[in-house]
């Protein structure tokens, strides 16, 4: 006799909502229409469904996204770095407290070493027939952001080497939710070809019809939603094999259109807008935003920065601002729209050497028009690069905080944890530093205001 199990499948949506009312229907109704057919149904999330830049998901803190997943009859989803690192320790350990499916994932543990109470290593799922079927899972190990932020993340290759070697025999049906990105699921596959398909993300890669290495199907179905994967594996239950597997990607524009479904959008921005219209601070003034220049804003901003870090002196990009801080009333709703980057502040020590090589490469003329994606950045362009406390003068020397440096002496310099991923100073992915989490900028922005503009909120209502 031979079953087909199907498995849809959803990665990086990074709360890009234009398209969830096609997929809610779409994944409903595929749902339905499988199990009154006698088949079995899988729908699984492969992490970063949350990004902390979309306005609803900043007001609820994700736990908005998870209605979403359980509105739509998840089964089964893993977490991926927005979902692990924008959150502080005790955000995420709340995030899934109303989660109606399960969440896998085997390479976080909590400091003790014990996996967190929200999470499971693996599952095992019986299918309409009785076909046992595995799914295993990991996320991406940024370990000094989870060190700081109170976890231990395990390397994942080893992690779910050894999950295959335990479950290999106890299942008929394996298969791996990976926020690991293609290169790593290319070397589990070498490693573990046991694994029968292995569902990605994190790169963002599109595998229209997905791609076998080693016998094992990697599937991909980009990022923001733009995509619905969908694969099918037919086993043998008499001769307790895989016969055949195939994936597709399903482009959520062509789906069906769904009742008033920009109204459901709209609906979800307006809720996270109302649960942001409160007030965070009062000001005397309006803060402009320059992306090419200095502005008052990006030297309120540097104050901010140098206070909270304690650092020597400061380098961000003038793009970082989407807006202006207002005069009067300001909300955490303008903050969000100004700052809304999960992205966190970062310490780096240099010494005076290398932080002058620095701040000339900064001076970089092709950087401040260029366009950005990814790294956290939800910008439009990087902007001119900002230097507060340093500068080369005009007789070559290094000069912090108004003085001659020390070529030799070590500084602290604090910057924007982008700049660190080996991108624009790729040095700085090995230098020293310490991140600090879990603040994002706008929380260093938002603390800062309360103490600046003290004189004008003591004058205002609670």
């Amino acid at each position: 006799m031979l079953e087909t199990i199907h498995f849809y499948h959803t990665n990086d949506v990074h709360s890009h909502f234009e398209h969830w009312p096609r997929t809610h229907e779409f994944l409903m109704t595929r749902k339905k229409w499988h199990i009154d057919a006698g088949d079995s149904c899988f729908v699984l999330d492969i992490g970063d469904f949350m990004d902390r830049s979309n306005v609803y998901t900043e007001a609820t803190l994700g736990k908005g996204n998870v209605e979403l997943l359980n509105d739509a009859n998840y089964d089964a989803v893993t977490i991926g770095n927005n979902e692990g690192i924008t959150l502080s320790n005790s955000e995420l350990n709340m995030l899934y407290k109303d989660a109606k499916f399960d969440v896998l994932v085997a390479n976080l543990h909590n400091n003790d070493g014990d996996l967190p109470h929200w999470a499971k290593s693996y599952q095992i799922y019986n299918t309409t027939t009785g076909v046992r079927v595995g799914i295993i899972a990991a996320t991406a190990p940024f370990y000094l952001f989870y060190e700081q932020l109170e976890w231990q993340v395990l390397e994942p290759l080893a992690v779910l080497k050894k999950q295959v070697d335990e479950l290999r025999d106890r299942v008929d049906v394996l298969v791996c939710m990976s926020h690991l990105g293609l290169s790593d699921d290319t070397l589990l596959a070498e490693l573990c070809p046991e694994i029968d398909v292995i569902f990605g993300a994190h790169t963002h890669h599109i595998l229209h019809e997905g791609k076998i290495v080693n016998e094992v199907l990697l599937t991909g179905g980009g990022k923001f939603g733009l995509f619905v994967g969908h694969t099918e594996i037919l086993f043998d239950t008499d001769t307790k094999k895989v016969v055949k597997k195939k994936t597709m990607l399903h482009r959520t524009i062509d789906l069906a259109s769904v009742d008033k479904e920009k109204e459901i959008v709209v609906g979800l921005e307006q809720r996270g807008r109302e649960l942001l219209d409160v007030p965070v601070f009062y000001t005397d003034r309006y803060y402009n935003k320059e992306w090419y220049h200095h502005s008052n804003l990006s030297r309120l901003f540097a104050k901010a920065l140098l206070q909270f870090s304690n650092a020597d002196c400061a380098l961000f990009n003038a793009g970082i601002f989407l807006s202006g801080l207002p005069k009067g009333r300001v909300t955490a709703n303008d903050i969000h729209s100004m700052l809304p980057h999960p992205i966190n502040a970062c310490v780096i020590e240099l010494t005076g050497e290398r932080l002058k090589e620095v701040y000339i490469e900064a001076q970089n003329v092709d950087w401040p028009r260029r366009e950005v994606k990814g790294l956290g950045f939800r910008g439009v362009v990087m902007g001119k690069m900002l230097n507060y406390q340093f500068e080369v003068d005009d007789m070559g020397q290094l000069v912090i905080g108004g003085h001659i440096a020390d070529l030799k002496k070590s500084y602290k310099l604090v910057t924007l944890d982008m700049y660190t991923f080996g991108y624009f100073f790729p040095d700085f992915k090995n230098t020293p530093k310490t991140y600090l989490l879990p603040q994002f900028l706008r929380d260093i922005l938002i603390l800062y205001g309360l103490e600046f503009f003290k004189g004008e909120n003591s004058e205002r209502p609670d």
